[in-house]
């Protein structure tokens, strides 16, 4: 059986340039999501929301691999949209009024079907607080410019204003939420050697 690697099957989505901008087309795909508020760094309930979407991801890869259809799959990355009702909260970091929805893409075989009940043996094993928070629905960011962050997310600043700078600079505006995709562990990598995609939808 072979496994379907979703970061190389999608290389355009998961991949880019430290240095330089590049735009991109997103077509819709199927999330898990939770929404909520508050610092990431110190928020229960984004800690609780990390959780429900990989412990249900995972459950639903497993159920898949050992079901009918037989498909393996590596569970694609951690995705967060981040805004803030007031942006001059967000460009000041005042985190506790940062909004965010963290999301995990899920393979077209997933089927709301598939997914229930993913859930109810999800809720017998483990239940995880944030389980009942947890969404399935599209997503399509369309046109977008995306760039690679290396190091810590609290100094993503330059890279989002460079960003923002490359949308400008090809005659389009800043549109929709601020997007981030996380390639590293920070409970594994050092701090300097996280990898995080920052992709903006643009007009």
């Amino acid at each position: 059986m072979g496994k379907i690697d979703y970061k190389k099957e999608f290389s355009i989505l998961y991949k880019a340039s430290s240095k330089t901008p590049h735009v991109v087309d997103v077509h819709e795909m199927n999330f898990l999501m939770v929404d909520g508020q508050g610092d990431p760094n110190s928020s229960q309930d984004f800690q609780d929301a990390v959780e429900a979407l990989y412990s249900l991801s995972f459950t639903l890869k497993f159920a898949i691999k050992l079901g009918p259809t037989a498909v393996d799959y590596g569970v694609p990355p951690l995705e967060g949209l981040w805004w803030a009702d007031d942006i001059a909260a967000f460009k000041a970091g005042r985190k506790d009024e940062w909004k965010w929805t963290l999301m995990i893409m899920q393979p077209e075989f997933v089927t709301p079907a598939l997914l229930n009940d993913a859930i109810e043996k999800l809720k017998a094993k483990k239940d995880p607080t944030a389980l009942s928070k947890v969404r399935f629905e599209p997503f399509c960011e369309g046109r977008a410019a995306q760039i690679m962050h290396i190091g810590p997310y609290s100094e993503e600043g330059p890279t989002i204003e460079k960003l923002h700078a490359f949308i400008r600079e090809n005659g389009c505006e800043v549109a929709g939420k601020h997007h981030e995709i996380y390639l590293g562990d920070p409970r594994r990598a050092a701090p300097e050697k996280l990898r995080t995609i920052v992709r903006q939808p643009m007009a």
